[in-house]
């Protein structure tokens, strides 16, 4: 009785670690690689203390979260860019299989309607100088984004207010960055609204990262639900200065903590948030209706949409939460009015903003950008100008076969060919009798000596004296020969 139980129990407990071996754990089901970069020591402007320290509890946690992490604090711009060149190799070696995450603490600036991130050696005399000694963000993503991943993770704790004086005139914040307009697979987060600036914190870390350590600690919590539990945070321990914004285009779903197992966005969380994005005014004024105005509030922060926004204003007009949403109603209409005018780059985009924010701190580089665009125009009509004038119909060849000959020199439609040297070679012999002269016969009583072998003077004389004859009289018919066949060529 007892050889049959323990074969019971061997076949079961064999059976059950095959079964935990086919089971895919976060390890086996995808490679996971971040970048934590913490711009402190700013060589400069004053130093940003919470940036180290936010760069550091982002890469403990991202260790805990199964991350292989690359740490990268005080980066000048050289150093920027092969720290990312690196990362990228990483990436590439890693697979298709990889969510690949980078975290960035430190200064950003917007230049232009670009945003940059700031090496710690940056010193600019003009805003000129910014794409010259800054690292473009796009530069990033792009890098990233042409490599074959699971997911391409951004997180910027970089919206902090301008310290450099020489950038009086740069937009505040940073410009929105649409990640449906890039290669699907795609997160970014900001600290805040584009278009705003983030608090450094009175505390160890800034707002955004104190919540960030928080909330992504808690297990199986898809990312996009991570990141609205975020915003909420961050809304409520900055009374509404500061509401941190994403966007996604990601293809598969993510946890920091649980088994995300590269499975397509289960219904629920994300699923609301995809069909949160077409929602309208008037279906948010229904969802709204009758609730509470701080339990509203939370709804629309968490959805950080216009439409979301615009229905609390409407529907909340006495709240005390009325006035900052209006504040952030406004600042996201003039920002996405902006990428607007950014992204379609013509004169027309730009009279467009100008006409509506006049005012806003982006007016300034409306101005250089309209300005810029009305000087690419008006250069067009000189281009047009240089370019050759096109060949008359009649000279071009209306087949190959019949491909007209290349002409000695190049046809000018302005100034005529000179053709004279050819004729003036030769003075013209237009005189001519219409009839050709008979040719001279000797008298019937003058005899004719042969001449000896070999020619002698006078038979020179009566030799040329016939060729002369011959050409005049036979150049109308064969094309004549001797000086008269030239003459012929030079008159047709």
């Amino acid at each position: 009785m007892r050889r049959p139980l323990l074969c019971n129990l061997i076949v079961a407990s064999s059976l059950l670690a095959l079964s935990q071996l086919m089971t895919p754990t976060d390890a086996a089901a995808e490679a996971r690689l971040a970048l934590v970069i913490g711009q402190s020591a700013y060589r400069t402007v004053p130093e940003l203390p919470n940036a180290a320290n936010d760069a550091k509890g982002m890469a403990e946690l991202l260790g805990n979260a199964g991350f292989n992490v690359t740490t990268a604090p005080n980066l000048s711009q050289n150093e920027m860019r092969q720290t990312i060149s690196d990362f990228a190799g990483k990436v590439s070696a890693s697979g298709a299989d990889t969510v690949a995450l980078v975290f960035y603490a430190g200064h950003g600036l917007q230049i232009d309607g670009e945003n940059y991130l700031v090496p710690v050696d940056l010193d600019p005399k003009r805003e000129a100088d910014i794409p010259l000694q800054g690292v473009r963000l796009n530069d990033l993503l792009n890098t990233l984004g042409a490599l074959p991943t699971r997911a391409r993770i951004f997180m910027l704790d970089a919206c902090r207010n301008n310290p450099f004086p020489a950038l009086s005139g740069a937009g505040h914040g940073l410009a929105i960055v649409d990640t449906k307009a890039g290669a699907p697979g795609s997160f970014i987060s900001y600290s805040t609204s584009p278009g705003a600036e983030a608090e450094d914190g009175s505390g160890a870390d800034s707002p955004y990262t104190t919540a960030a350590l928080t909330v992504a600690k808690q297990p199986n919590i898809p990312i996009e639900e991570v990141f609205k539990r975020i915003r909420i945070s961050v809304a409520q321990s900055t009374d509404g200065r500061q509401i941190p914004w994403e966007s996604s285009s990601l293809t598969t779903d993510f946890k920091f903590f649980g088994d995300s197992s590269g499975q397509p966005p289960a219904p629920g969380a994300n699923a609301m948030a995809l069909a949160s994005a077409t929602r309208s005014v008037a279906d948010w004024r229904k969802d709204l209706q009758g609730k509470d105005a701080k339990v509203a509030y939370d709804l629309v922060i968490a959805d950080d949409t216009v439409e979301a926004y615009q229905a609390y204003v409407e529907l909340y007009a006495q709240a005390s939460y009325t006035p900052r949403l209006r504040t952030v109603l406004e600042r996201r209409r003039q920002m996405l009015a902006w990428d607007r005018a950014v992204a379609i780059n013509t004169r027309a985009s730009f009279e467009a903003y100008l006409a509506n924010w006049d005012n806003s701190d982006l007016a300034a580089t409306a101005r250089r950008l309209l300005l810029r665009v009305q000087n690419r125009n008006y250069s067009l009509p000189v281009a047009a100008a240089a370019v050759p004038a096109p060949i008359a119909v009649a000279l071009a060849p209306t087949c190959p076969c019949t491909a007209p000959s290349t002409p000695a020199t190049p046809i000018n439609p302005i100034v005529a060919p000179v053709i004279k040297k050819r004729v003036d070679d030769t003075p013209p012999k237009r005189k001519v009798v219409d009839t050709p002269p008979k040719p001279r016969r000797p008298p019937p009583d003058e005899v004719v000596e042969r001449a000896p072998p070999g020619p002698s003077p006078e038979a020179v004389g009566v030799g040329i004296g016939l060729g002369i004859g011959l050409g005049m009289g036979m150049g109308g018919h064969g094309g004549g020969m001797g000086r008269g066949g030239d003459y012929n060529r030079g008159r047709y």
